[in-house]
């Protein structure tokens, strides 16, 4: 139930962020003198609508995203009344028209820094220097959180009946315990640790540890447990020694601030999520072919695009795992990198209208500097092949990225 309830959440939330995203480009027209007929969320046949001014709002019964209808975005828009002729969008200067075009991107962002500010008030942001990957675990102090059992077969799940007792809670080992070395060989960081135990055989060894400034030593009868080679998540597993204890780190993974700190984390948060936006869109072609192979039975890739079906189902996790900060963190997320993709210079998205628009500012500067007549409007009938071809691209890597959510869908939560 609660996945569930998490899952409509999440869908909900992103709904709320598209129609605001339309309400930007509204408001915006409205404010230089456009002229705006229509504002619906959803699209479809009309479940409810009522007339204000000049503009018809409503709610459509499909739920899958917004619309604004502003006269005469283009000048091959053939619904203009002659009475509009003065107020269609094409005429506005094209400051002006950038402003309105872009701003159901700045909404995102608006609302991605927003929420930011308040997680970091109120909820907390990845700590910087918490450790976000293996590796740079392996670096951190060899400091225990003493476990209550050893798995023996390679499974993510918590102790059960039957599973053997940790070897480090039997010997006397306790979180915080710092491992100094394992049989003689001396350790260091977290890693060194892994590789001492995994070195050894199952059975009898020694531990020297530091606790409060003092260190012991005590016995240990190291398990032997199912494991792949050290440092991968898959391939040929063998039996190796375990000594029943995970890794604790003194710093927290969440750190929350005052409301003056806030400020500064939310820009450094937001510094790192646009280098990632950057990067994950950079990579969206090479990850086609292990989207394509994930539908056809092959492991998911964590690291592979998903669409808002696969958004709403990690909300549904995170709702049901009590993760809300994670729930949180996806819609900054999705916000931030929606308004990013929004602005990319291509047809039909707002940043191919700005594109155009600023195109044609140039030209005619250039027109202008040369003593040549101005070339007046681009055609955007001339534009249409590669407007089909963006939709075309755009539709079928929105169709795998769903096809993938439903049949193979990432989880951060199981393994």
């Amino acid at each position: 139930m609660a996945y569930l309830l998490g899952v409509v959440l999440f869908a909900l939330a992103i709904l709320i962020s598209v129609s605001l995203h339309e309400a930007g480009h509204m408001v915006t027209a409205k404010k230089f003198g456009m002229k705006v007929t229509r504002y619906f969320v959803g699209f479809g046949p009309t479940i409810w609508s009522f007339r204000r001014g000049e503009t018809e709002y409503g709610l459509k019964a499909i739920p899958l995203g917004g619309f604004c209808k502003i006269v005469g975005m283009t000048p091959q828009d053939d619904d203009v009344s002659p009475a509009d002729e003065s107020r269609v969008m094409w005429r506005f200067p094209v400051w002006k028209r950038t402003v309105v075009m872009s701003a159901g991107s700045v909404t995102h962002f608006g609302l991605a820094i927003v929420a930011l500010w308040l997680a970091a008030v109120f909820m907390g942001l990845p700590n910087p220097d918490f450790p976000a990957t293996e590796e740079q675990a392996r670096q951190e102090p060899a400091v225990v959180a003493v476990t209550d059992c050893v798995v023996v077969e390679y499974v993510a799940r918590a102790c059960e009946a039957g599973d053997p007792a940790s070897p480090a809670a039997q010997a006397g080992l306790r979180d915080g315990d710092r491992i100094l070395a394992v049989s003689g060989t001396p350790v260091d960081t977290w890693g060194d640790m892994l590789q001492a135990i995994r070195g050894a055989d199952p059975g009898p060894a020694t531990v020297r540890y530091e606790r409060d400034g003092t260190t012991g030593t005590v016995e240990a009868e190291l398990a032997a447990v199912q494991r792949p080679e050290l440092g991968t998540d898959e391939g040929p597993l063998s039996t190796v020694a375990a000594l029943g204890v995970g890794l604790r780190i003194e710093k927290p993974g969440m750190v929350t601030y005052g409301p003056i700190e806030a400020f500064g984390a939310t820009g450094d948060y937001l510094r790192q999520m646009a280098v990632g936006t950057v990067e994950a869109m950079m990579r969206i072609p090479e990850k086609i072919p292990a989207l394509w192979a994930s539908i056809t039975g092959a492991e998911r890739d964590i690291d592979t695009p998903i669409s808002v079906v696969g958004a709403s189902r990690l909300g549904g996790e995170a709702v049901a795992n009590d993760a809300w900060e994670l729930f949180v963190l996806l819609f900054i997320s999705l916000n931030f990198f929606v308004g990013v993709f929004n602005l990319l210079p291509l047809l039909p998205l707002d940043g191919g209208h700005i594109a155009i628009a600023w195109f044609e500012k140039a030209r005619s500067w250039l027109y202008a500097v040369l003593g040549r007549p101005d070339p007046g409007r681009v055609d955007y009938f001339k534009l249409m092949p590669v407007t089909y071809a963006v939709l075309l691209i755009g539709g079928a890597f929105t169709l795998l990225t769903i096809t993938a959510d439903v049949v193979n869908p990432i989880t951060l939560f199981s393994r």
